[in-house]
């Protein structure tokens, strides 16, 4: 022990309240308002605190593991300075090497440096990688204001984000305070990293991206792919695509594949990001009026008999079901919430001949359009949410699990579409009543249901299968990337 006296320096001591001291000086110093942060100064203010990092021994090599994946965060365009890698590698220096002082630079106070820093990196990296940088949820849901008061301010945002996915737990972090303690931080960095496909595809572009704009639109499109949805995309059997900002529709099968065009919602009444099961048809389908719809333009032409019968619509008592006369329904009536508005079915609706139903919180289904010049534009953001299909019956071919002939002839000859099948085309002898026609089906089950993505990708790939720029329309690139400045 003699031998070893004169390395029991004051600047060698590990004092608790010096440590304790140093940690409560960086809690107060510390800003950094992403949840990681909020939950390291939380840990380092319990009454029970214990270093994870640091101990009588020193440092091991978990503090090696994490810094090794904190040094590659310039392969996913993220900063090393916003994870605190320099100080961690010079205090890291320090206490391996003992070169230590009785100033600053302590072995109290480098190891509550050093211990809270790595804490700190180690749950920044951990919420991002396993969850995604930011909460889709919380931002995109409080993005469009729906209702405003002029004393409360915005009442209800615009839901427009609708995807169940993995979402850390309250004790996420205790859980990864486990890891470290328990020396199996190293395999859950590598666990947690993302697995998708895309996402690697995208890592090796921005190696070579040679703009801070091309960089940018391959670092939001990665943030996409971090987070883990519920109903991850499937790569077999049929799945629909809709990427809003190509306004396009890709639908793959192990077969076969089909591409159309596609209407999204405007910028006011946005098409809402969504993942779901194709479950059903309808033919020549009733459209239920938003009430949106009716604020803004059905209300004011209450009582105009003439309006309601060139547009072909009802109004109905909700609690009853009963058909109101149009000139007894004033618009206060209208705006009330206590009727509904619905216009036929058939040629010439809103709907078009065939709407695909799917679950979902927002009302938004793919259906057919009276209006197909809309497809023609170069920017189809006009719909008022739905996403309108220019091949419908292609679509409804496709969703079906080998249907038989006079099924899908059925659907055609109800769509306006001349039969193919000797039974189809004697119906249509006997039967020469649109009306009648019309009627032949309506409800088509789709079984099994067909997964459908209703996605928001700047960088996607096309039919053919080649990476695609697509514009931002919604401006969803530049709220991603204001919310991943503090990474970067």
């Amino acid at each position: 022990m003699e031998a070893f006296s004169d390395m029991k320096a004051p600047a060698f001591v590990l004092d608790a309240h010096e440590v304790d001291a140093c940690l409560k000086k960086m809690i107060k110093a510390d800003a950094g308002n992403t949840r990681a942060d909020r939950q390291t100064r939380s840990y380092y203010k319990e009454a029970d605190y214990a270093l994870l990092w640091v101990d009588r021994m020193g440092v091991d090599e978990r503090a090696d593991s994490l810094l090794a994946w904190l040094q590659l965060l310039n392969e996913i365009g993220m900063s090393e300075q916003a994870f605190g890698v320099d100080e961690i590698e010079q205090d890291l220096k320090r206490i391996r090497t003992l070169d230590l002082n009785e100033g600053k630079n302590s072995m109290s106070q480098v190891a509550a440096r050093l211990d809270y820093r790595l804490t700190k990196a180690c749950l920044r990296y951990c919420y991002g990688q396993r969850f995604g940088f930011i909460n889709p949820h919380h931002v995109f849901n409080n993005l469009d204001a729906e209702k405003t008061d002029s004393v409360k301010g915005v009442i209800k945002y615009r839901g427009l984000y609708d995807v169940k996915m993995d979402m850390p737990s309250k004790d996420y972090a205790a859980k990864v305070f486990r890891k470290i303690r328990n020396d199996s931080i190293a395999a859950y960095l590598r666990e947690i990293q993302p697995n998708n496909r895309f996402y690697g595809q995208l890592k090796k572009m921005l190696e070579s991206a040679p703009t801070a704009d091309q960089r940018k639109r391959i670092m939001v499109n990665m943030e996409r792919c971090r987070w883990r949805s519920h109903q991850p995309m499937v790569e077999t059997g049929r799945r629909i695509f809709v990427n809003i900002p190509a306004y396009h529709l890709y639908a793959y099968s192990d077969e076969d594949q089909l591409d159309m065009r596609v209407v999204c919602g405007n910028k006011k009444t946005k098409t809402p990001i969504l993942s779901s099961y194709i479950e059903w048809m309808e033919i020549n389908p009733q459209w239920v009026i938003p009430m949106s719809i009716i604020e803004n333009d059905v209300a004011r032409k209450a009582g105009d008999s003439s309006y309601f019968a060139r547009n072909r619509y009802h109004i109905y008592e909700r609690t009853t079901n009963k058909e109101m006369p149009i000139r007894s329904v004033t618009k206060q009536m209208l705006l009330s919430g206590n009727y509904r508005v619905a216009q036929e079915g058939g040629e010439g609706n809103s709907l078009g001949r065939i709407v695909f139903r799917f679950k979902n919180n927002f009302s938004v289904f793919l259906h057919d359009t009276s209006n197909p010049g809309a497809f023609e534009r170069q920017s189809r953001d006009v719909s008022h949410g739905c996403v309108r299909v220019s091949k419908p019956f292609d679509l409804a071919q496709f969703v079906l699990d080998n249907p038989d002939e006079w099924l899908v002839d059925r659907m055609r000859i109800a769509m306006g579409i001349p039969a193919e099948t000797i039974q189809g085309i004697d119906y249509e002898r006997d039967h020469p009543e649109t009306a009648e026609r019309n009627k032949l089906i309506g409800y088509v089950p789709v079984k099994p249901h067909v997964p459908i993505y209703i996605i928001y990708y700047t960088l996607w790939l096309d039919a053919s299968g080649m990476l695609q720029t697509w514009p931002d329309v919604y401006g969803y690139d530049e709220v991603i990337w204001d919310n991943l400045k503090s990474y970067l």
